[in-house]
C-alpha cells in the first residue's frame, strides 16, 4: 500500500457514517498499535479507553461542544493519563523486562534506580505533563495506522476531560483523560473529505542540512 496515497486520503473526518462499523479486527489493529506506541523509557503510563455503546458516547457529545463524531462514529478512543507515577510502576516495567528477555537483575539494577529517582524528583503535575506527551505520541500513531488501515478518525482536544473522568468513573481506576479520536468510516455526504490539503511546500516544511 501507498503510505503517502494513504496519508493524503485521511483528513478530520466531520460526519462519520452512523451505520458503518469497524470489524473486530480492525479494532484489534489500533489496539495493538496502541500498545506498541513507542512511549519515553518504555513506560506505558498511558492508557486507551474504547467506547462502542452508543447511549454513553450520546451522553458525551454535549461534552465535546457538541462535536457529533463522538456519537456517530463507530467507536471512540479516549487516551488517557496515570494520575501519578510511583515506584511501583517503574519496578513493574522493569521486572517485564527481566521476564521477557531474561535480563539480569545485575544489569538492570542502576537504570531501574536512575529512572525511580528521576521520577522522584517530579512534582505530581510535572509526571502528567510528562504522560501527557506519550499520549500525544499515541495519538499520532493512531492516526497513521488509521490510515493506512482505511480508517477514518478525528483527533480531538475540545472536551470538557473533568467531565469526561466523572462518567466514564476514570478517578477509580487512577486516570485523566487527555485526548478523542473518533474512529470509523466517512459518510458520503461529508464535504470535507474532498476538500484539498492545505500544506506548505515540502522546502519550507523540511530543512536538509
Amino acid at each position: 500500500m501507498d503510505t503517502i496515497k494513504q496519508l493524503q486520503w485521511r483528513y478530520a473526518t466531520k460526519k462519520f457514517n452512523n451505520n458503518k462499523k469497524l470489524s473486530n479486527a480492525k479494532l484489534d489493529v489500533l489496539k495493538e498499535a496502541f500498545n506498541l506506541t513507542a512511549t519515553s523509557f518504555g513506560l506505558q503510563t498511558i492508557k486507551l479507553i474504547v467506547i462502542e455503546d452508543k447511549t454513553l458516547r450520546k451522553s458525551l457529545v454535549e461534552l465535546s461542544y457538541n462535536q457529533k463524531q463522538v456519537e456517530e462514529a463507530s467507536h471512540l478512543l479516549v487516551i488517557c493519563i496515570q494520575k501519578n507515577i510511583i515506584t511501583e510502576d517503574v519496578n513493574n516495567y522493569y521486572d517485564n523486562i527481566k521476564d521477557i528477555r531474561k535480563t539480569s537483575e545485575s544489569i538492570l539494577k542502576p537504570f531501574r534506580e536512575d529512572l525511580t529517582q528521576m521520577m522522584s524528583k517530579k512534582s505530581v503535575n510535572e509526571r502528567q505533563e510528562w504522560s501527557k506527551k506519550q499520549a500525544y505520541i499515541a495519538l499520532g500513531n493512531l492516526m497513521t495506522v488509521c490510515a493506512i488501515e482505511g480508517i477514518d478518525s478525528c483527533p480531538m482536544e475540545g472536551f470538557l476531560p473533568e467531565k469526561y473522568d466523572e462518567i466514564l468513573k476514570l478517578g477509580d481506576k487512577e486516570l485523566k483523560s487527555v485526548l478523542l479520536l473518533p474512529v470509523g468510516y466517512r459518510a458520503d455526504d461529508d464535504i470535507f473529505a474532498d476538500f484539498k490539503k492545505v500544506r506548505k511546500p515540502i522546502e519550507e516544511a523540511v530543512i536538509e542540512l
